[in-house]
């Protein structure tokens, strides 16, 4: 079975949803984050809500919950956080993850900068291969829904796959052909 990691920024919203339908088809799944922190909307887009990786999900939801129940129920950060918490604990970083992966999913081209150079400054000593693939994803609600669809869809064919290596280019290209969100891809090592 493919080891699957997704990541984006905060490990909240695109990588989550991702996660979360992935889990629910039964694939071996993880997910991440890059930032240094966890940056949610907060009441003004001056005011983000910032929080360590780590912190719980559950702890995320109450105090948000506490503070303006109304605010964060319109713009989907309950709701958010609820589907967090039934995937699991709290939002991790990748930077602090020793696991290895066959295949890494970013959400956003920094995001894909971020994991190759994390990976580049891990230095290759194991000489694992791993499958760097970005979609980009705009983040909100809605497209983090449609990228996991996306990513599903590339999930499904590698998995399929009986020499990764020599189909991940045809994979690549064919479900680039199918979908709106742009592809990038690379080989990186462990």
């Amino acid at each position: 079975m493919v080891k699957f990691a997704v990541i984006c920024a905060s490990n909240m919203n695109r990588s989550m949803e991702a996660h979360y339908q992935l889990k629910k088809q039964g694939y071996n799944i993880e997910s991440f984050g890059t930032g240094s922190a966890v940056r949610l909307p907060g009441p003004t887009a001056t005011q983000p809500k910032i929080f360590h990786f780590g912190t719980a999900y559950n702890q995320i939801y109450n105090e948000l919950k506490s503070q303006d129940k109304s605010l964060y129920t319109r713009n989907g950060l309950l709701m958010m956080l609820d589907r967090n918490r039934d995937v699991k604990t709290a939002p991790q970083r990748f930077h602090d993850e020793p696991r290895f992966f066959d295949v890494i999913f970013t959400c956003e081209e920094r995001v894909f900068d971020a994991v190759c150079e994390e990976l580049l400054n891990r230095a290759g000593v194991n000489s694992k291969p791993v499958h760097v693939i970005n979609v980009d994803i705009e983040d909100n609600h809605r497209e983090a829904t449609l990228g996991a669809k996306t990513i599903i869809e590339l999930a499904w064919q590698i998995e399929a796959s009986k020499d990764l290596e020599r189909d991940m280019d045809r994979i690549i290209e064919e479900v680039q052909n199918k979908v709106s969100h742009k592809l990038l891809y690379t080989v990186a090592f462990y």
